[in-house]
């Protein structure tokens, strides 16, 4: 719905309306308001903008979610994707249900006479539960190096914050405040649900799940996953640089050998 192309009347009309009711609103006054309704329920959003003693007054509703504008109401009548969900009345319009979809602003503009023109909008936020959310956790993190753990979840309306376990423990925004987690190095974003461990110590070896809640519904759990932390393997690293240079060497013996006993000669001949 939200990415629909404007709707409303024949050719570019109703863009060029747009265009042209944005030029004049410039100076009007605007009112604004937030509304938060479950999902699946009826709400009625408001025009403020609208009083009973205006004559003969133009009213036009549109939805804004991101980029897109959308008409609602044009013309004295909804248009089509809203005909058979929306009731209008000089007031209000009127959901008998609405769907996370619906999240958005809508805006109401009345024109009375020529020039004078007052909006109203209203930010409606759909509550969504949050669902299920994903923990991105490296099973390994060297020892002394930045590892970042996300939290993501897709549903929720509000979107909701984050929290970070380790053991089952909630770990704080700041570790030094806890004897648990003081000799970890970390920072938590609870908005984007970022953990980053910069540098990794022995300490942060463990099982880490994290929460998502927005107040709707219940906070969901992520599965658990391990992280180890683990020491940089010198002897292993020494151990692959020998060999290799005991190949190379092998390789320049081979070749010497064979310049030695004028194979190469030979072959020329």
């Amino acid at each position: 719905m939200a990415g629909a192309a404007l709707r409303g009347g024949p050719g570019p009309l109703p863009l060029l309306l747009l265009c042209a009711a944005a030029g004049s609103l410039v100076g009007a006054q605007v009112t604004s308001e937030t509304t938060q309704v479950p999902e699946n329920s009826a709400v009625d959003i408001y025009c403020t903008a609208y009083k009973p003693s205006m004559s003969s007054p133009r009213i036009e509703w549109k939805f804004q979610k991101g980029t897109s504008l959308v008409l609602l109401y044009y013309g004295n009548e909804l248009t089509e994707p809203y005909k058979n969900r929306v009731q209008f009345s000089s007031t209000k319009i009127h959901f008998s249900t609405v769907t996370r979809e619906d999240t958005g602003k809508y805006i109401c503009e009345v024109v009375e006479g020529s020039s004078q023109i007052s909006k109203s909008e209203v930010n409606l936020i759909v509550q969504v539960p949050p669902s299920k959310p994903v923990a991105h956790v490296p099973t390994s993190a060297t020892i002394g190096s930045k590892a970042v753990l996300r939290c993501t979840e897709t549903d929720g309306s509000p979107p909701p914050t984050f929290r970070w376990y380790r053991d089952t423990m909630l770990m704080p925004s700041d570790p030094k405040t806890s004897l648990t987690f003081r000799n970890s190095s970390y920072t938590l974003d609870s908005t984007t649900g970022e953990l980053t461990f910069e540098p990794v110590s022995s300490f942060d070896t463990g099982d880490y799940y994290c929460e998502a809640s927005n107040n709707v519904g219940s906070p969901q759990k992520s599965d658990v996953v391990h992280m180890e932390a683990n020491e940089v393997n010198v002897g292993g690293i020494v151990a692959a640089v020998v060999v290799l240079l005991m190949v190379l060497a092998l390789i320049a013996f081979g070749i010497w050998f064979a310049y030695s006993r004028g194979f190469f000669s030979k072959r020329k001949e």
